[in-house]
Formats: C-alpha cells, sequence, structure tokens
C-alpha cells in the first residue's frame, strides 16, 4: 500500500508545445514551460518496488516546476521531449534510471551545450 501523501498524487500529467502541468488530487497544478525551463533532474528514492521511486523534476527559471512520477503515463512523452534538448545528459539519464541510490542526477541545464 502506497504511504504517498493524497494531495501529492497526481490526477493528470499533461505534455505539449507549450510545456509540463501535474494536476495534483487536492485540485492544485504544478507546471513548466518548455521556455523558462531551466533544469532537469531525476530524483531517486529507496522507496521501489511498491511505491514510485524516480522522479523527474523539472525546475522553471522563476522558482516553479513540477515533479514527474516516472511511472506516469506522461512520463515517456516527457522523457522523449527532454532528450531533445541541447546538452541532454543522456548516459547520466540511463544511469539514473537504471540505479536504486538515493540520488539526484542533474541531466540537463540551461545553457549546457554539450554531452
Amino acid at each position: 500500500m502506497s504511504q504517498e501523501l493524497p494531495q501529492a498524487r497526481s490526477r493528470s500529467v499533461s505534455v505539449d508545445d507549450t510545456g509540463v502541468r501535474r494536476q495534483l488530487a487536492d485540485g492544485s497544478e504544478e507546471s513548466v514551460t518548455w521556455a523558462e525551463l531551466s533544469s532537469v533532474v531525476i530524483r531517486v528514492i529507496p522507496e521501489g518496488p511498491w511505491q514510485e521511486d524516480v522522479f523527474l523534476m523539472l525546475a522553471g527559471a522563476n522558482g516553479n516546476g513540477t515533479a514527474i512520477p516516472s511511472g506516469d503515463p506522461a512520463a515517456d512523452a516527457v522523457i522523449e521531449r527532454l532528450q531533445t534538448l541541447p546538452g541532454f545528459d543522456n548516459d547520466k539519464f540511463v544511469e539514473a534510471m537504471t540505479t536504486d541510490a538515493d540520488e539526484a542526477y542533474v541531466v540537463w541545464k540551461a545553457g549546457s551545450t554539450s554531452n
């Protein structure tokens, strides 16, 4: 049984050409546009395999952002879009997605241009 707080659960995640929006179960919304995206972090926590343990953390330049659970149906679309960002570190992304370490992996920062 999940111990995740009910208000933190996603009701829906949408991805489009503007950005990413996560509607939470309590009715609140988290969002970030692609234009304001400043960093992407893969956060791994030792909660698996029974609870969500990998999150895509998208931070905006203005302090806004959202955390998308990797198991969310929209996560594949988010990942596909993130991998097109100039300087996205795909090797670090693969490392993050295949570990169970309690760690945060910075896979992209605004202004980065090398892989």
